[in-house]
């Protein structure tokens, strides 16, 4: 049981293995947090057993449309990725940033003192953990850091999953954000159904994982099991539901903001915010303040936002972004193109939500495809914005 497992090691669990994980997680601090069953969707929730997991159910996505389907197997992690993401819990989607009190001299102004809260997450995709690096970017590194970001980040403890099914909105190969979890994790999973057996071959990426995978039960992983392993990561790239071609599509986006397609998106598009909600990397947020009836306290919260909302370039005079069209063209060139320029990476990661959660069906990799056809247009339409 007790091997001596170092940082890359791989050994083998049972399902008591996984039950025995969530446990150890719980009793290390951490609110243990995953997939579970809920109002017809996948989503993340806290954990405290094995049978809180979604086991033998599946989902089933396509552009606009997202059903769960049932297995014929117990598999717990047989599914791609559902509306929510880890965003929601190293950035809520509410946080009261102060609060401030009248006093006899004036007021006092305190921030929330809370400590940060300990999570351990459990079934972290590849493309999971490129958007949480992706947020790691934007909030701890340059001059700006978000503190209560980091707290939580840090205090994050990550078991990820190797996917072995593609949803049929997934890109991640295109994007090179998966199937397989090479790094950014604490502990990795693959789960193995051949051949009757119901295992897990498990990685330890990091001194954290490697001392908590010798608590759990388990047996040193032999060649066959690397081997099914590798098949099932294998088998997932080569059933990607969509392709991106990213090849000089930044510079195709920046060279085309006057370009038809434009129009003919904005002409679909409700400016909801869905994709902007259940992308794990937009991180746009909004501010507001409020106080009490009798003006003795007030507090600032940041809230969620979206560049989709007619508010959210809002400046003296009126809204920047004033059309669909130009917000739509802002969301897609800044997620693909001018991301790049600002954090050296796309902000997308080919998880699909975006597709599968539009409530008209609108593709982004359709979209990109579109332009790539059509080739540059030079029109020039002075005064739209």
């Amino acid at each position: 049981m007790n091997q001596a497992l170092e940082v890359g090691a791989q050994a083998v669990v049972s399902l008591d293995g996984i039950e025995a994980l969530i446990a150890a997680l719980a009793a290390q601090g951490y609110t243990v947090v995953g997939p579970s069953v809920r109002d017809g969707a996948i989503v993340y929730g806290e954990l405290t057993r094995l049978a809180d997991l979604p086991a033998g159910w599946t989902d089933r996505q396509e552009a606009g449309r997202y059903r769960l389907d049932a297995r014929e197997d117990g598999a717990l992690f047989g599914f791609a990725v559902g509306p929510q993401s880890w965003k929601r819990f190293l950035q809520p989607p509410v946080e009261t940033l102060w609060t401030a009190q009248k006093t006899e001299d004036g007021y006092a102004i305190t921030a929330p003192q809370k400590p940060a809260p300990k999570y351990a997450f459990i079934g972290v995709r590849s493309c999971e953990i490129h958007a949480i690096a992706i947020q790691d970017r934007v909030y701890c590194e340059g001059p700006y850091r978000d503190e209560g970001y980091a707290a939580r980040r840090n205090n994050a403890f990550v078991v990820a999953v190797n996917c072995s099914v593609a949803g049929g909105t997934c890109f991640c190969v295109s994007m090179q954000t998966g199937p397989k979890a090479r790094a950014g994790f604490d502990l990795s999973l693959t789960e193995l159904l051949e051949d009757g057996r119901h295992e897990f071959l498990v990685e330890a990426g990091s001194e954290a994982g490697a001392g908590l995978l010798r608590e759990l039960p388990h047996r040193l992983a032999s060649k066959t099991h690397l081997n099914i392993a590798e098949a099932v990561v294998a088998r997932t790239a080569s059933q990607m539901g969509r392709s991106l071609d990213t090849a000089g599509l930044k510079e195709l986006l920046q060279s085309n903001p006057n370009h038809p397609r434009w129009d003919e998106t904005a002409g679909r598009c409700l400016s909801c915010g869905n994709c902007t909600m259940v992308c794990p990397t937009c991180f746009c947020t909004t501010v507001e303040d409020s106080s009490d009836l009798s003006g003795d306290s007030s507090e600032r919260t940041r809230k969620w936002d979206s560049c989709f909302t007619l508010d959210f370039s809002y400046i003296h005079g009126g809204s920047v972004r004033n059309t669909v069209r130009s917000r739509y063209r802002q969301w897609m060139t800044h997620k693909l193109a001018n991301w790049i320029d600002q954090f050296g990476t796309s902000g997308c990661v080919g998880c699909g939500r975006c597709i599968t959660w539009c409530p008209v069906g609108i593709d982004i990799t359709a979209e990109a495809a579109a332009f790539r056809a059509a080739g540059t247009v030079k029109e020039d339409r002075h005064g739209e914005s």
